[in-house]
């Protein structure tokens, strides 16, 4: 069973913008995957990594999307995204210590954070752009 599943309502109405939704959720779906499974926490850290990366990546062509449009909610949006990094690094460090409670972190934090932002920032981005 996957954590997140992909909504029409996420889309920004940017093919590439919502590609990379659709690939992070995938990402995220696989760790938890991942997790329902013997692995080490040392596999873990390094697929949050490889996730860090990525979403960093897609956030840094969101924010040149909202500047270059001039969009007002701008610094909200990147603080938003600000505070995911900073939720997968304390998931990172949670699985080093205690692979359990990185394991909750995860299915708490990450799906909530994901369905809050694609319903509200992510939507009021499309409204804006779309």
């Amino acid at each position: 069973m996957a954590l997140l599943e992909w909504k029409q309502a996420f889309s920004v109405g940017n093919a590439s913008v919502d590609h990379e939704h659709k690939q992070m959720i995938e990402q995220i779906n696989q760790l938890y995957e991942l997790l329902g499974q013997p692995t080490t926490a040392v596999t873990i850290e390094a697929v949050l990594g490889d996730i860090h990366a990525y979403i960093s990546a897609h956030f840094a062509l969101e924010e040149r999307l909202m500047r270059t449009a001039g969009y007002a909610e701008y610094e909200n949006h990147k603080d938003d995204h600000e505070d995911l990094l900073d939720q997968i690094h304390e998931l990172m460090f949670s699985f080093s210590e205690n692979p359990d409670i990185g394991r909750k972190l995860l299915e708490n934090k990450l799906s909530d954070w994901f369905g809050r932002h694609f319903a509200s920032f992510d939507a009021r981005l499309h409204r804006e752009l779309g």
